[in-house]
């Protein structure tokens, strides 16, 4: 099967003629049908220090935002079957240590991530175990299946306290951060405010629902939060961005009382004033990793299946398997050319791809 794989310690992703995955006992194989670029792919493309320390076997198909449909069990598998349309959550528990016990698989002690530390979902064929697979509706179109793993951060990050007739505010114009714009509007939040960089980003907050777009060179963030609050504050802050500058500001921009979801990753350590800007302020400060399992998915669904969730704008691009070295290219422009990108994998899934 032909599958993107990193090879070796350098930055080159390749397409090779790669072995068949095995099957265990608890797996499915899946065809896949359609992927999508994360920024987690373009570390690996880039080989950056977060890379480096982080894979360890060669060659390892990269990978984890997918799409696709069974086409076989093994024989411990009771929940699924052949033809069913999956999707999985990246992150895969071992279901057996305290932590998952807590009923806390996403934080699992023993993860492993899809594409990472074990070969994943960027080839015609993946197996997944059963206790990491999630079903679709079947009138889920492909590409937006194959987003969930990033609009399940989404979805956790900005609900994990109800935003209904609050002000949300998100630091950060990547794909999660505009989910999260339509996200919050679909749950009925008062006012949303998004920051970000590119003009292409910001028009496509608009798009899926944002009352105001601020790009972060236009003067100070902070000053401005304050201007669209009366002074109060946000009520909820969803930081996506990663950015060190925005993570100060945006405990700065929180209100008293108010709640700060914590998503993106910085590069390096966040000096933080402790108590005036978490005690004093009596936030709730969340840590946001991966999706709750599956009380996550549950939600996502309901957004998805009941169309009070459209993230269609966010797909920018859709492009053909072999095409992949010109999607990596676009999502690491800059300025940006693209937000989200999807690769079909399985040539037949092409009549069924929205292109409204």
């Amino acid at each position: 099967m032909k599958g993107i794989t990193k090879v070796k310690k350098e930055k080159v992703l390749q397409m090779l003629d790669c072995p068949m995955p095995g099957l265990q006992s608890d797996e499915v194989l899946i065809q896949v049908g359609v992927v999508s670029i994360c920024g987690t792919d373009l570390h690996l493309d880039r080989w950056d220090a977060w890379a480096e320390n982080r894979v360890t076997h060669f060659p390892r198909i990269i990978g984890h935002e997918f799409c696709g449909k069974i086409c076989e069990v093994g024989s411990d598998v009771t929940r699924f079957q052949v033809g069913d349309f999956v999707t999985s959550d990246s992150h895969i528990p071992c279901l057996d240590c305290g932590v998952c016990k807590k009923g806390l698989p996403h934080l699992c002690n023993n993860l492993q991530i899809l594409g990472i530390d074990r070969d994943g979902c960027f080839a015609e064929y993946v197996s997944i175990p059963e206790r990491s697979l999630w079903k679709n509706d079947p009138s889920l179109s492909p590409e937006i299946a194959s987003i969930q793993d990033p609009l399940g951060n989404a979805v956790y990050a900005t609900l994990v306290t109800p935003v209904a007739g609050e002000t949300v505010t998100i630091l950060g114009d990547g794909p999660v951060g505009l989910f999260s714009v339509g996200i919050a509007r679909a749950e009925g939040a008062a006012k949303i405010i998004l920051t970000g960089l590119n003009p292409l980003t910001l028009e496509i907050a608009k798009t899926m629902g944002a009352d105001r777009v601020f790009n972060v060179n236009d003067g100070n963030v902070v000053q401005m939060i304050q201007e669209e609050t009366e002074g109060i504050g946000t009520d909820i802050l969803l930081e996506m961005s990663g950015n060190p500058k925005a993570i100060q500001e945006g405990l700065k921009a929180v209100r008293k009382g108010g709640r700060y979801s914590a998503f993106g990753l910085s590069t390096t350590s966040i000096p933080v004033d402790f108590n005036n800007q978490i005690i004093f302020k009596g936030i709730c400060l969340f840590g946001i990793s991966g999706r709750l399992m599956f009380h996550t998915w549950e939600k996502m669904a309901s957004l998805l299946n009941s169309g009070g969730l459209n993230p269609s704008p966010v797909i920018t691009h859709i492009l053909d398997f072999e095409d992949f070295e010109k999607g990596f290219r676009m999502m690491e422009a800059v300025p940006r050319v693209a937000a989200k990108v999807v690769l079909v994998v399985n040539p037949a899934l092409k009549h069924l791809i929205r292109t409204d």
